[in-house]
């Protein structure tokens, strides 16, 4: 770990509390590479503005619009909110741990006054009245929102290949550290901006991955907190019983912060390695890794024994049949309901049926006109009802899918599952990056516990020996833990280090 890093982490508490002053952040040479805790203790301690850091990060977007990152970068709309912090500072008043500090959302979320298109072009006219209870608290700290971030559309994919939306051909939002490559999904675009050096932070949503895996394939941190421990209001949803919101940063720092802004909650320090148990169940989160992410995972598994973590094999062999008896049944049945429930309550304008009507992305109308609109799931000879499995899913299979995590927690005595957050480093973009197989192999590792309802962490682990492409290490831990396993992961990120930045 660097001494830089190292000090942030130690400061960070300092800057919260409003005494950065005591230990001085140094100002980098490129303003881009500052992290969120690192911007949050510059504006602070006056030894950058806003307005400097903001114009930097929306001139480095600008000049890359081959990511396919944004859909809407609000530039005027950010430099005014930049002006207005460092107006205040001056004059001795500050919002919160995140005065000043330039943040990015996805395009599902409400941000008050830019348009919310969930990457579909039914609703690029749909501009929302008021933030999402999510970025309001975030704004509330004093963040300022540079724009909204590119998505697989309406989220219902992994890739970000999204035909609808793209700021430079070819289609697809792009990987920063390989631009020929996916940036993961379906948080795409926060991803790329994240991982690109476009903003320090921001959010996604995740439903089965969708905030770990783009956080992975791009180097960086993300959590998927408990079910419900965040506002699901102000987001255009898939499945109210899988989704939500999650931070997205370059480090566990970084999230860690985030967490505690839109929990109002305690901010989460490393915990002791020597006291934390780790279970790894090989034959379901480990197969089918390339060999780029299994030298990774491995050599980031021992550093971590070196450093004091026990990690024990554990078995789950029921793990798969109990999660596929839950994932399709509910996103797919309850993605009808809920976006016909979201488009009524923010007053759209638009049915379920004229949103799938102009889909652009040829994966996503299969998905819509073939088992979304008429309440069907895939089956071996084509397809079924949705009804009767979802009606199961709910009553059986997600109570069961639950309790058998919870018993694998305190069976085997450990505080969360360690695994690679995906099988492969980061695929080509393209069509191709958007089929059934390759959904299924990105979001094995992280659907089980999404479907659960426990919270999920990616830690940057490193890059690929080979590819030089960055690898994540994910964490499962028990319902209500998410400070528990921010602080493991914090400690994990002392010992691996920060991952180097893409190439320029």
């Amino acid at each position: 770990m660097s001494l830089r890093a190292a000090a942030v982490i130690v400061t960070l508490p300092l800057i919260l509390a409003g005494c950065a002053g005591t230990a001085k952040i140094a100002r980098p040479a490129d303003l881009t590479e500052v992290t969120v805790v690192e911007a949050a203790g510059l504006i602070r301690q006056r030894s950058l503005t806003s307005a400097e850091l903001t114009e930097a990060l929306l001139a480095r977007a600008e000049a890359n619009p081959d990511l396919n990152a944004f859909i809407t970068l609000d530039r005027a709309g950010a430099m005014a909110a930049a002006q207005k912090a460092d107006e205040a500072l001056v004059a001795g008043k500050s919002r919160g741990p995140l005065h000043g500090v330039p943040l990015v959302v996805k395009d599902n979320t409400h941000v008050a006054g830019l348009p919310n298109t969930a990457g579909t072009p039914a609703l690029r006219s749909f501009h929302p009245k008021e933030n999402a209870p999510t970025v309001q608290r975030l704004v509330d700290a004093g963040a300022v929102i540079l724009g909204k971030t590119n998505m697989h559309e309406l989220a219902f994919g992994i890739s970000g290949y999204n035909e609808g939306f793209y700021t430079k051909a070819p289609v697809g939002t792009r990987n920063p550290y390989d631009r020929t490559r996916i940036a993961g999904g379906s948080s795409s675009g926060t991803g790329a901006a994240v991982g690109g050096r476009l903003a320090p932070g921001g959010l996604g949503s995740d439903t089965g991955g969708s905030v770990r895996i783009p956080a992975a394939l791009t180097g960086g941190a993300g959590l998927r907190p408990t079910l419900l421990r965040y506002d699901q209001a102000g987001v255009t949803p898939i499945a109210h019983s899988r989704d939500t919101v999650g931070p997205m940063a370059r480090t566990v720092a970084d999230v860690a912060l985030l967490d505690s802004v839109i929990t109002r909650g305690r901010l989460a320090t490393p915990a002791p390695l020597s006291g934390v148990k780790l279970g790894v169940y090989r034959a379901y989160f480990f197969k089918d890794l390339d060999t780029d992410t299994e030298t990774v995972a491995a050599a980031a598994i021992a550093k971590l024994r070196a450093a004091g973590a026990t990690v024990v094999e554990v078995d789950m062999p029921d793990l798969q049949k109990l999660n596929d008896a839950v994932s399709f049944p509910v996103a797919l049945y309850e993605a009808y309901d809920d976006l016909k429930a979201y488009l009524a309550k923010y007053q759209v304008g638009k049915t379920v049926e004229q949103v799938a009507q102009e889909i652009a992305s040829k994966d996503v109308k299969g998905t819509y006109d073939g088992l979304v609109l008429p309440r069907k799931l895939p089956a071996p000879n084509g397809v079924m009802d949705a009804a009767p499995a979802y009606k199961a899913a709910m009553e059986q299979g997600r109570p069961a899918l639950a309790q058998y995590f919870a018993d694998t927690f305190q069976r085997n005595g450990i505080d969360a599952l360690l695994a690679p957050t995906t099988a492969r480093v980061a695929v080509p973009q393209g069509a191709d990056a958007s089929s059934l197989p390759t959904f299924l192999l990105f979001i094995r590792n992280t659907d089980p516990g999404s479907n659960a309802g426990i919270p999920g962490l990616t830690v940057p682990a490193g890059l690929g020996p080979t590819t030089r492409l960055p690898v994540g290490l994910s964490l499962d831990g028990p319902r209500g833990s998410d400070e528990r396993l921010l602080a493991i992961g914090l400690a994990i990120e002392q010992v691996l280090g920060r991952i180097p930045p893409p190439p320029r």
